[in-house]
Protein backbone atom coordinates (compact mmCIF):
# COMPACT_ATOMS: atom_id res chain seq x y z
CA UNK A 1 0.00 0.00 0.00
CA UNK A 2 2.82 2.44 0.89
CA UNK A 3 4.58 1.77 -2.43
CA UNK A 4 1.39 2.49 -4.34
CA UNK A 5 0.91 5.74 -2.42
CA UNK A 6 4.41 6.89 -3.37
CA UNK A 7 4.07 5.97 -7.02
CA UNK A 8 0.51 6.92 -7.95
CA UNK A 9 -0.59 10.54 -8.05
CA UNK A 10 -4.15 9.32 -8.60
CA UNK A 11 -4.06 7.34 -5.34
CA UNK A 12 -2.67 10.30 -3.36
CA UNK A 13 -5.29 12.72 -4.66
CA UNK A 14 -8.08 10.24 -3.99
CA UNK A 15 -6.77 9.71 -0.47
CA UNK A 16 -6.52 13.46 0.24
CA UNK A 17 -10.04 14.05 -1.09
CA UNK A 18 -11.40 11.18 1.00
CA UNK A 19 -9.71 12.54 4.13
CA UNK A 20 -11.20 15.97 3.42
CA UNK A 21 -14.65 14.42 2.98
CA UNK A 22 -14.21 12.49 6.24
CA UNK A 23 -13.28 15.67 8.13
CA UNK A 24 -16.22 17.52 6.59
CA UNK A 25 -18.59 14.72 7.62
CA UNK A 26 -17.24 14.78 11.16
CA UNK A 27 -17.83 18.53 11.45
CA UNK A 28 -21.31 18.38 9.91
CA UNK A 29 -22.26 15.35 12.01
CA UNK A 30 -21.14 17.16 15.16
CA UNK A 31 -23.40 20.14 14.36
CA UNK A 32 -26.32 17.87 13.47
CA UNK A 33 -25.83 15.84 16.66
CA UNK A 34 -25.69 19.04 18.73
CA UNK A 35 -28.92 20.38 17.23
CA UNK A 36 -30.66 17.00 17.52
CA UNK A 37 -29.67 16.63 21.16
CA UNK A 38 -31.07 20.10 21.97
CA UNK A 39 -34.37 19.17 20.33
CA UNK A 40 -34.61 15.88 22.21
CA UNK A 41 -33.64 17.61 25.48
CA UNK A 42 -36.43 20.17 25.00
CA UNK A 43 -38.91 17.38 24.34
CA UNK A 44 -37.70 15.51 27.43
CA UNK A 45 -38.09 18.67 29.55
CA UNK A 46 -41.67 19.08 28.32
CA UNK A 47 -42.45 15.48 29.26
CA UNK A 48 -40.96 15.91 32.75
CA UNK A 49 -42.96 19.12 33.22
CA UNK A 50 -46.18 17.40 32.24
CA UNK A 51 -45.55 14.63 34.81
CA UNK A 52 -44.74 17.20 37.48
CA UNK A 53 -48.09 18.91 36.91
CA UNK A 54 -49.82 15.98 38.63
CA UNK A 55 -47.97 16.78 41.85
CA UNK A 56 -48.73 20.51 41.40
CA UNK A 57 -52.46 19.67 41.27
CA UNK A 58 -52.16 17.70 44.53
CA UNK A 59 -50.63 20.77 46.17
CA UNK A 60 -53.40 23.00 44.85
CA UNK A 61 -56.06 20.59 46.20
CA UNK A 62 -54.31 20.19 49.55
CA UNK A 63 -54.09 16.45 48.88
CA UNK A 64 -50.32 16.16 49.04
CA UNK A 65 -49.00 13.21 51.03
CA UNK A 66 -45.47 12.94 52.52
CA UNK A 67 -44.69 10.37 49.85
CA UNK A 68 -45.56 10.64 46.16
CA UNK A 69 -45.10 8.15 43.34
CA UNK A 70 -42.36 8.74 40.79
CA UNK A 71 -44.63 8.18 37.77
CA UNK A 72 -41.62 7.13 35.66
CA UNK A 73 -39.39 9.98 36.88
CA UNK A 74 -36.09 9.61 38.73
CA UNK A 75 -37.42 11.63 41.65
CA UNK A 76 -39.73 14.40 42.89
CA UNK A 77 -39.41 16.90 45.76
CA UNK A 78 -41.95 19.43 47.03
CA UNK A 79 -40.58 22.43 48.96
CA UNK A 80 -42.88 24.71 51.02
CA UNK A 81 -42.47 28.52 51.26
CA UNK A 82 -40.21 28.03 54.28
CA UNK A 83 -37.75 25.99 52.22
CA UNK A 84 -38.57 22.62 53.85
CA UNK A 85 -39.07 19.42 51.87
CA UNK A 86 -42.63 18.41 52.75
CA UNK A 87 -43.01 15.59 50.22
CA UNK A 88 -40.82 13.47 47.95
CA UNK A 89 -40.49 10.16 46.21
CA UNK A 90 -39.22 7.32 48.45
CA UNK A 91 -35.70 7.40 46.94
CA UNK A 92 -35.27 11.04 48.01
CA UNK A 93 -36.84 10.72 51.47
CA UNK A 94 -34.98 12.60 54.20
CA UNK A 95 -32.86 14.64 51.79
CA UNK A 96 -32.82 18.43 51.77
CA UNK A 97 -33.69 20.28 48.57
CA UNK A 98 -31.36 18.89 45.85
CA UNK A 99 -30.83 22.24 44.09
CA UNK A 100 -31.31 25.97 44.53
CA UNK A 101 -30.18 26.86 41.00
CA UNK A 102 -33.76 26.92 39.74
CA UNK A 103 -36.14 28.52 39.48
CA UNK A 104 -34.43 31.78 38.67
CA UNK A 105 -35.82 35.03 39.96
CA UNK A 106 -38.92 36.26 38.14
CA UNK A 107 -39.37 32.79 36.57
CA UNK A 108 -42.50 30.91 37.48
CA UNK A 109 -41.21 27.71 35.95
CA UNK A 110 -37.66 26.74 34.98
CA UNK A 111 -35.60 23.90 33.44
CA UNK A 112 -31.89 23.10 33.79
CA UNK A 113 -29.43 20.23 33.26
CA UNK A 114 -27.53 19.62 36.50
CA UNK A 115 -24.84 17.02 37.22
CA UNK A 116 -23.71 15.30 40.42
CA UNK A 117 -26.75 16.07 42.51
CA UNK A 118 -26.74 14.68 46.02
CA UNK A 119 -29.46 12.20 45.24
CA UNK A 120 -27.99 11.23 41.82
CA UNK A 121 -24.20 11.13 42.15
CA UNK A 122 -22.06 10.59 39.02
CA UNK A 123 -24.74 11.46 36.47
CA UNK A 124 -26.60 14.38 34.95
CA UNK A 125 -30.32 15.05 35.40
CA UNK A 126 -32.93 17.26 33.75
CA UNK A 127 -34.38 19.30 36.62
CA UNK A 128 -37.80 20.98 36.22
CA UNK A 129 -39.07 23.52 38.77
CA UNK A 130 -42.80 24.47 38.91
CA UNK A 131 -44.35 27.11 41.20
CA UNK A 132 -47.60 26.40 43.04
CA UNK A 133 -48.99 29.61 44.62
CA UNK A 134 -50.86 28.99 47.86
CA UNK A 135 -52.26 31.38 50.49
CA UNK A 136 -49.16 30.86 52.66
CA UNK A 137 -46.76 31.50 49.79
CA UNK A 138 -45.14 29.88 46.72
CA UNK A 139 -44.49 26.17 46.81
CA UNK A 140 -41.91 24.63 44.42
CA UNK A 141 -42.22 21.21 42.84
CA UNK A 142 -38.90 19.72 41.62
CA UNK A 143 -38.99 16.83 39.14
CA UNK A 144 -35.86 14.96 37.98
CA UNK A 145 -35.27 12.67 34.99
CA UNK A 146 -32.08 11.42 33.23
CA UNK A 147 -30.43 13.96 30.90
CA UNK A 148 -30.14 13.18 27.18
CA UNK A 149 -26.63 11.75 26.40
CA UNK A 150 -24.35 13.58 23.91
CA UNK A 151 -24.90 10.87 21.27
CA UNK A 152 -28.70 11.05 21.78
CA UNK A 153 -29.08 7.38 20.86
CA UNK A 154 -26.87 4.51 19.58
CA UNK A 155 -29.03 4.37 16.48
CA UNK A 156 -28.11 7.95 15.63
CA UNK A 157 -24.36 7.21 15.90
CA UNK A 158 -24.67 4.06 13.77
CA UNK A 159 -26.62 5.97 11.10
CA UNK A 160 -24.01 8.73 10.96
CA UNK A 161 -21.11 6.26 10.71
CA UNK A 162 -22.79 4.36 7.85
CA UNK A 163 -23.52 7.62 6.01
CA UNK A 164 -19.91 8.75 6.51
CA UNK A 165 -18.51 5.49 5.09
CA UNK A 166 -20.79 5.77 2.06
CA UNK A 167 -19.79 9.37 1.28
CA UNK A 168 -16.05 8.71 1.73
CA UNK A 169 -16.25 5.66 -0.57
CA UNK A 170 -18.06 7.66 -3.25
CA UNK A 171 -15.43 10.43 -2.95
CA UNK A 172 -12.56 7.95 -3.35
CA UNK A 173 -14.12 6.38 -6.43
CA UNK A 174 -15.09 9.70 -8.06
CA UNK A 175 -11.73 11.45 -7.55
CA UNK A 176 -9.75 8.38 -8.61
CA UNK A 177 -11.77 8.09 -11.82
CA UNK A 178 -11.48 11.80 -12.67
CA UNK A 179 -7.72 11.98 -12.01
CA UNK A 180 -7.10 8.86 -14.08
CA UNK A 181 -8.81 10.47 -17.06
CA UNK A 182 -6.93 13.75 -16.45
CA UNK A 183 -3.49 12.11 -16.45
CA UNK A 184 -4.05 10.17 -19.65
CA UNK A 185 -2.93 13.13 -21.87
CA UNK A 186 0.20 13.57 -19.70
CA UNK A 187 1.38 10.10 -20.63
CA UNK A 188 0.85 10.96 -24.30
CA UNK A 189 3.04 14.06 -23.88
CA UNK A 190 5.80 11.95 -22.31
CA UNK A 191 5.79 9.57 -25.27
CA UNK A 192 5.88 12.49 -27.71
CA UNK A 193 8.89 14.10 -25.98
CA UNK A 194 10.77 10.79 -26.12
CA UNK A 195 10.65 10.95 -29.92
CA UNK A 196 12.47 14.30 -30.10
CA UNK A 197 16.19 13.85 -30.82
CA UNK A 198 17.37 17.19 -32.21
CA UNK A 199 16.40 20.80 -32.70
CA UNK A 200 17.97 22.70 -29.82
CA UNK A 201 19.11 22.48 -26.23
CA UNK A 202 17.80 23.94 -23.01
CA UNK A 203 17.79 23.78 -19.25
CA UNK A 204 16.71 20.74 -17.27
CA UNK A 205 13.19 20.61 -15.93
CA UNK A 206 12.87 20.03 -12.18
CA UNK A 207 12.31 16.41 -11.19
CA UNK A 208 9.83 15.93 -8.30
CA UNK A 209 10.78 13.70 -5.39
CA UNK A 210 7.69 11.53 -5.63
CA UNK A 211 8.01 8.59 -7.99
CA UNK A 212 4.83 9.19 -9.99
CA UNK A 213 3.65 9.96 -13.53
CA UNK A 214 4.88 13.57 -13.44
CA UNK A 215 8.35 12.42 -12.38
CA UNK A 216 8.47 10.08 -15.37
CA UNK A 217 7.48 12.99 -17.63
CA UNK A 218 10.20 15.23 -16.16
CA UNK A 219 12.90 12.57 -16.51
CA UNK A 220 11.98 11.94 -20.14
CA UNK A 221 12.05 15.69 -20.84
CA UNK A 222 15.51 15.97 -19.30
CA UNK A 223 16.78 13.13 -21.44
CA UNK A 224 15.43 14.88 -24.53
CA UNK A 225 17.05 18.19 -23.54
CA UNK A 226 20.36 16.41 -23.00
CA UNK A 227 20.22 15.02 -26.53
CA UNK A 228 19.44 18.49 -27.90
CA UNK A 229 22.34 20.07 -26.00
CA UNK A 230 24.75 17.44 -27.29
CA UNK A 231 23.86 18.41 -30.85
CA UNK A 232 24.86 22.05 -30.19
CA UNK A 233 27.88 21.39 -28.00
CA UNK A 234 30.49 21.63 -30.77
CA UNK A 235 29.27 25.05 -31.89
CA UNK A 236 29.14 26.40 -28.33
CA UNK A 237 32.65 25.08 -27.56
CA UNK A 238 34.23 27.18 -30.29
CA UNK A 239 32.35 30.32 -29.19
CA UNK A 240 33.28 29.76 -25.54
CA UNK A 241 36.97 29.41 -26.39
CA UNK A 242 36.91 32.71 -28.25
CA UNK A 243 35.17 34.47 -25.34
CA UNK A 244 37.59 33.00 -22.84
CA UNK A 245 40.62 34.10 -24.85
CA UNK A 246 39.24 37.63 -25.28
CA UNK A 247 38.45 37.93 -21.58
CA UNK A 248 41.87 36.70 -20.46
CA UNK A 249 43.73 38.88 -22.96
CA UNK A 250 41.86 42.12 -22.21
CA UNK A 251 42.32 41.54 -18.49
CA UNK A 252 46.07 42.06 -18.31
CA UNK A 253 47.41 43.33 -21.63
CA UNK A 254 46.61 46.93 -20.74
CA UNK A 255 49.31 47.27 -18.06
CA UNK A 256 52.50 46.81 -20.17
CA UNK A 257 51.01 48.70 -23.12
CA UNK A 258 50.07 51.62 -20.89
CA UNK A 259 53.51 51.57 -19.28
CA UNK A 260 55.30 51.69 -22.68
CA UNK A 261 53.08 54.51 -23.88
CA UNK A 262 53.74 56.52 -20.73
CA UNK A 263 57.52 56.00 -21.03
CA UNK A 264 57.65 57.02 -24.69
CA UNK A 265 55.34 60.04 -24.25
CA UNK A 266 57.34 61.24 -21.26
CA UNK A 267 60.58 60.98 -23.23
CA UNK A 268 59.13 62.86 -26.25
CA UNK A 269 57.94 65.71 -24.07
CA UNK A 270 61.51 66.45 -22.94
CA UNK A 271 63.82 64.80 -25.49
CA UNK A 272 66.83 66.89 -24.51
CA UNK A 273 66.60 65.74 -20.86
CA UNK A 274 65.77 62.09 -21.62
CA UNK A 275 68.20 59.23 -21.00
CA UNK A 276 67.29 57.28 -24.14
CA UNK A 277 69.35 54.29 -23.07
CA UNK A 278 67.40 53.96 -19.82
CA UNK A 279 64.11 54.62 -21.62
CA UNK A 280 64.90 51.94 -24.18
CA UNK A 281 65.68 49.46 -21.41
CA UNK A 282 62.39 50.27 -19.66
CA UNK A 283 60.45 49.82 -22.91
CA UNK A 284 62.24 46.52 -23.56
CA UNK A 285 61.27 45.37 -20.06
CA UNK A 286 57.62 46.20 -20.76
CA UNK A 287 57.89 44.46 -24.15
CA UNK A 288 59.31 41.35 -22.47
CA UNK A 289 56.41 41.38 -20.04
CA UNK A 290 53.93 41.86 -22.90
CA UNK A 291 55.54 39.07 -24.88
CA UNK A 292 55.38 36.72 -21.89
CA UNK A 293 51.69 37.43 -21.39
CA UNK A 294 50.87 36.90 -25.08
CA UNK A 295 52.91 33.68 -25.17
CA UNK A 296 51.16 32.38 -22.06
CA UNK A 297 47.73 33.30 -23.43
CA UNK A 298 48.46 31.44 -26.65
CA UNK A 299 49.60 28.43 -24.64
CA UNK A 300 46.41 28.48 -22.57
CA UNK A 301 44.31 28.78 -25.72
CA UNK A 302 45.98 25.71 -27.20
CA UNK A 303 45.47 23.77 -23.99
CA UNK A 304 41.80 24.82 -23.81
CA UNK A 305 41.28 23.76 -27.41
CA UNK A 306 42.90 20.37 -26.75
CA UNK A 307 45.69 20.89 -29.27
CA UNK A 308 47.42 17.62 -30.21
CA UNK A 309 50.73 16.90 -28.50
CA UNK A 310 53.50 14.34 -28.90
CA UNK A 311 53.30 11.78 -26.11
CA UNK A 312 56.29 9.58 -25.41
CA UNK A 313 57.72 7.68 -22.43
CA UNK A 314 60.32 9.66 -20.47
CA UNK A 315 62.14 9.60 -17.17
CA UNK A 316 60.66 12.36 -15.04
CA UNK A 317 63.85 12.53 -12.95
CA UNK A 318 66.03 13.14 -16.02
CA UNK A 319 63.65 15.81 -17.26
CA UNK A 320 63.80 17.56 -13.88
CA UNK A 321 67.61 17.31 -13.82
CA UNK A 322 67.85 19.05 -17.20
CA UNK A 323 65.65 21.95 -16.04
CA UNK A 324 67.46 22.28 -12.69
CA UNK A 325 70.83 22.60 -14.50
CA UNK A 326 69.89 26.04 -15.84
CA UNK A 327 71.34 28.99 -13.88
CA UNK A 328 69.04 30.52 -11.23
CA UNK A 329 69.34 33.19 -8.57
CA UNK A 330 68.42 30.77 -5.77
CA UNK A 331 70.12 27.47 -4.93
CA UNK A 332 68.21 24.44 -6.22
CA UNK A 333 68.59 21.21 -4.21
CA UNK A 334 67.67 18.09 -6.25
CA UNK A 335 66.26 14.93 -4.69
CA UNK A 336 65.54 12.90 -7.79
CA UNK A 337 64.64 9.22 -7.97
CA UNK A 338 65.56 7.44 -11.18
CA UNK A 339 63.35 5.24 -13.31
CA UNK A 340 60.16 7.25 -12.63
CA UNK A 341 58.75 6.85 -16.13
CA UNK A 342 55.72 8.75 -17.38
CA UNK A 343 54.07 9.17 -20.76
CA UNK A 344 53.62 12.73 -21.91
CA UNK A 345 54.69 15.67 -24.02
CA UNK A 346 58.28 16.55 -23.14
CA UNK A 347 57.94 20.25 -24.02
CA UNK A 348 54.75 20.68 -22.02
CA UNK A 349 56.10 18.91 -18.93
CA UNK A 350 59.30 20.95 -19.18
CA UNK A 351 57.16 24.09 -19.35
CA UNK A 352 55.24 22.93 -16.24
CA UNK A 353 58.44 22.43 -14.25
CA UNK A 354 59.91 25.72 -15.49
CA UNK A 355 56.81 27.63 -14.37
CA UNK A 356 56.96 26.02 -10.92
CA UNK A 357 60.67 26.82 -10.59
CA UNK A 358 60.16 30.42 -11.76
CA UNK A 359 57.40 30.88 -9.19
CA UNK A 360 59.51 29.35 -6.42
CA UNK A 361 62.54 31.47 -7.41
CA UNK A 362 60.56 34.70 -7.06
CA UNK A 363 59.40 33.86 -3.53
CA UNK A 364 62.16 31.71 -2.02
CA UNK A 365 64.51 33.14 0.61
CA UNK A 366 67.61 31.08 -0.16
CA UNK A 367 66.92 27.68 -1.73
CA UNK A 368 64.45 25.46 -3.61
CA UNK A 369 64.05 21.69 -3.17
CA UNK A 370 62.94 19.62 -6.18
CA UNK A 371 61.85 16.03 -5.47
CA UNK A 372 60.89 13.26 -7.91
CA UNK A 373 59.65 9.89 -6.63
CA UNK A 374 57.19 7.11 -7.39
CA UNK A 375 54.41 6.45 -4.88
CA UNK A 376 51.41 4.09 -5.08
CA UNK A 377 51.64 3.75 -8.86
CA UNK A 378 51.94 7.50 -9.39
CA UNK A 379 54.81 9.73 -10.40
CA UNK A 380 55.21 12.58 -7.88
CA UNK A 381 57.07 15.84 -8.55
CA UNK A 382 57.45 18.34 -5.68
CA UNK A 383 58.81 21.89 -5.76
CA UNK A 384 59.32 23.35 -2.29
CA UNK A 385 60.63 26.84 -1.51
CA UNK A 386 61.59 28.41 1.82
CA UNK A 387 59.57 31.57 1.33
CA UNK A 388 56.57 32.98 3.20
CA UNK A 389 54.23 30.26 1.97
CA UNK A 390 50.60 30.53 0.85
CA UNK A 391 47.59 30.70 3.21
CA UNK A 392 45.33 27.66 3.12
CA UNK A 393 42.31 29.66 1.90
CA UNK A 394 44.35 31.11 -1.03
CA UNK A 395 45.79 27.86 -2.39
CA UNK A 396 43.20 27.60 -5.16
CA UNK A 397 43.21 31.30 -5.96
CA UNK A 398 46.82 31.18 -7.22
CA UNK A 399 45.71 28.77 -9.96
CA UNK A 400 43.17 31.24 -11.31
CA UNK A 401 44.17 33.22 -14.35
CA UNK A 402 45.52 36.68 -13.54
CA UNK A 403 45.01 36.01 -9.84
CA UNK A 404 46.18 38.71 -7.44
CA UNK A 405 46.89 38.02 -3.78
CA UNK A 406 47.13 40.53 -0.96
CA UNK A 407 50.47 39.21 0.25
CA UNK A 408 53.89 39.02 -1.47
CA UNK A 409 52.75 36.16 -3.72
CA UNK A 410 51.00 38.39 -6.24
CA UNK A 411 51.71 38.32 -9.89
CA UNK A 412 53.18 41.82 -9.62
CA UNK A 413 56.21 40.22 -7.98
CA UNK A 414 57.54 39.41 -11.44
CA UNK A 415 55.15 36.87 -12.91
CA UNK A 416 52.47 37.22 -15.53
CA UNK A 417 49.74 35.64 -13.43
CA UNK A 418 49.46 32.79 -15.94
CA UNK A 419 52.38 30.50 -15.07
CA UNK A 420 50.59 28.47 -12.40
CA UNK A 421 47.29 28.21 -14.36
CA UNK A 422 49.28 26.93 -17.36
CA UNK A 423 51.05 24.38 -15.14
CA UNK A 424 47.73 23.09 -13.82
CA UNK A 425 46.22 22.84 -17.33
CA UNK A 426 49.26 20.84 -18.47
CA UNK A 427 48.80 18.51 -15.47
CA UNK A 428 45.12 18.01 -16.36
CA UNK A 429 46.03 17.32 -19.97
CA UNK A 430 48.29 14.51 -18.72
CA UNK A 431 45.51 13.06 -16.47
CA UNK A 432 47.28 14.36 -13.38
CA UNK A 433 46.75 16.90 -10.61
CA UNK A 434 48.72 19.92 -9.43
CA UNK A 435 47.97 21.11 -5.89
CA UNK A 436 49.55 22.97 -2.99
CA UNK A 437 50.05 20.73 0.05
CA UNK A 438 51.07 21.43 3.63
CA UNK A 439 54.73 22.05 4.47
CA UNK A 440 56.77 23.27 7.44
CA UNK A 441 58.04 26.26 5.50
CA UNK A 442 57.31 27.99 2.21
CA UNK A 443 54.98 26.69 -0.52
CA UNK A 444 54.97 23.04 -1.59
CA UNK A 445 53.62 22.41 -5.11
CA UNK A 446 52.92 18.71 -5.80
CA UNK A 447 52.33 17.19 -9.25
CA UNK A 448 50.84 13.69 -9.37
CA UNK A 449 50.36 11.82 -12.63
CA UNK A 450 50.11 8.17 -13.72
CA UNK A 451 53.43 6.35 -13.77
CA UNK A 452 54.21 3.91 -16.57
CA UNK A 453 54.58 0.29 -15.57
CA UNK A 454 58.01 -1.36 -16.00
Amino acid sequence: MSTRLRRSLRTRLALFASIAMLLLNIVVSAFVLYALRNEVADAEAQEVSSKALRVLLLVKRNQLAPRVTSDGLDGVQVVDPAGRVVSSTPNLAGLPPLTREIPHRDHANDVAEICDLRGFPGRCEIAVALHAYQPDGAWVIYAFDPAVPWYVSPKVIIFQICLMILLVSLTWYGVSHVVARTLAPVDSIRKKLAEITAGGGGMRVPVPENDDEIRALAETANQTLEQLEAAMEQQETAIEQQRRFAGDASHDLRSPITAMRTQVEGALLHPEDTDWQATGNEVLTSLDRLQAIVTNLLTLTKLDAGAPDRREPMDLGELAAAEIARPRSKRVIPNLQSDVVVTGDRLQLARLLTNLLDNAERHAESHIIVTVRQQDGEAVLEVLDDGAGIAHDQREIVFQRFARLDDSRSRDAGGSGLGLPIAREIAKAHHGTLTIEDSHTGARFVLRMPAQED
